[in-house]
C-alpha cells in the first residue's frame, strides 16, 4: 500500500479517500471507517466508495474542536 502524505491543507484533493482522510488527520485505518460511520460527519458514498469533501471535513472539525 503507497504512504499518503501531506503538507498542507491545500495539498489535499477536493475530495479525500478514506485512507487520505486517515493520513492527513494522523489516525488508523480502523478508527478512519469508525469516525466516516458517525452521524453528522461529512462523509458521502459514492456506489461503494467513501470520500470526504475537503471543506467539509476542515468545517467538521472546527466545529468538533474541544468536544463541544
Amino acid at each position: 500500500m503507497k504512504k499518503v502524505t501531506f503538507k498542507s491543507y491545500e495539498e489535499l484533493p477536493m475530495m479525500l479517500s478514506v485512507l487520505e482522510m486517515a493520513a492527513a488527520l494522523g489516525i488508523s485505518r480502523a478508527g478512519d471507517y469508525e469516525l466516516v460511520r458517525t452521524e453528522g460527519f461529512p462523509a458521502l458514498k459514492i456506489g461503494t466508495r467513501i470520500v470526504i469533501p475537503k471543506d467539509k471535513l476542515k468545517e467538521w472539525v472546527d466545529q468538533n474542536v474541544g468536544g463541544k
